[in-house]
């Protein structure tokens, strides 16, 4: 009886040997394919709404939710998202610590100099906001004027290329490193005069705060698209990118997400992706 027993008690644990083995084999199978990935990581300042912004403690904005829905038609790459400083982001893309970057980028001769642009994901024009009494009504007022701006910003090269022109009588910028919720929160308080600005955060704020400001659209003549930035090594990612927000467009998920994110259709021309 005892030796049946013992018999009984090894194929026993044979048996579940052989299947926890199974199962390990089974459960590797996935991990060994993930390995095989490269990992790569979003830089965003993630301050930038409706662009990039947290919201119940998870990262969301226009940008974050193209990238994610793109990512279902990239293949070798795993994606992740970084807050991180705005001064922070392309010094950690020159670096190698960061391989794309998400922040309502737009298009610079400089940065196109050092970086990959991605296909245009939305249209997005600048705006010179000013308190409603306000003697500016156009670029050609803010001579002597004040505005807060941040470094390496496209919107403070605007103004310094204004001041390069106008060195009799230049604006003065202040960079203050705020977001541009507190911007126009300081605005509102008449803490300087007036801000450039894109028009589609200015009007979700200015909607969300009950703000009440003058909002002009600029003719600047430089392009007012919004963009994905990609590291100098990126080709792959990029055009595997670009492929996948054509799709996106085709099929309605760019409309979609610029309906839910941006207010309203935002979308630049089909045939500016190419």
């Amino acid at each position: 009886m005892a030796l049946k027993l013992n018999q009984l008690i090894l194929g026993t644990l044979a048996l579940s040997t052989l299947g926890l083995a199974a199962c390990q084999a089974k459960s590797d199978t996935p991990a060994a394919s993930d390995a095989s990935n490269k990992s790569v990581v979003v830089a965003t300042a993630g301050d930038i709404k409706p662009f990039s912004y947290e919201e119940e403690g998870e990262l969301t904005g226009y940008d974050i939710e193209v990238i994610k829905a793109a990512s279902q038609y990239i293949d070798g790459y795993d994606i992740s998202f970084k807050t991180t400083a705005w001064e922070s982001i392309f010094v950690g893309m020159d670096s190698g610590k960061f391989q794309l970057a998400a922040n309502n980028l737009s298009y610079t001769d400089e940065r196109a100099a050092k970086y990959l642009y991605s296909y245009p994901i939305a249209t997005n024009p600048l705006v010179l906001v000013v308190a409603k009494d306000s003697d500016i009504k156009s670029l050609e007022d803010i001579g002597g004027k004040t505005t807060q701006d941040d470094t390496g910003t496209s919107t403070a090269k605007l103004v310094e290329d204004w001041n390069a022109e106008h060195g009799d009588n230049p604006s003065i910028i202040e960079y203050s490193g705020e977001d541009v919720a507190k911007r126009l929160l300081d605005l509102s308080n008449a803490e300087f005069d007036y801000l450039v600005f894109d028009k589609i955060s200015v009007e979700t704020i200015v909607q969300q705060n009950g703000y009440d400001f003058e909002i002009i659209e600029l003719e600047t003549g430089s392009n007012p698209n919004n963009y994905i930035v990609f590291s100098d090594d990126s080709q792959d990612l990029q055009k595997q990118f670009n492929e996948a927000v054509l799709k996106l467009y085709e099929d309605g998920t760019l409309e979609k997400l610029s309906q839910d994110y941006l207010g309203g259709s935002y979308l630049p021309d089909k045939n500016e992706l190419n």
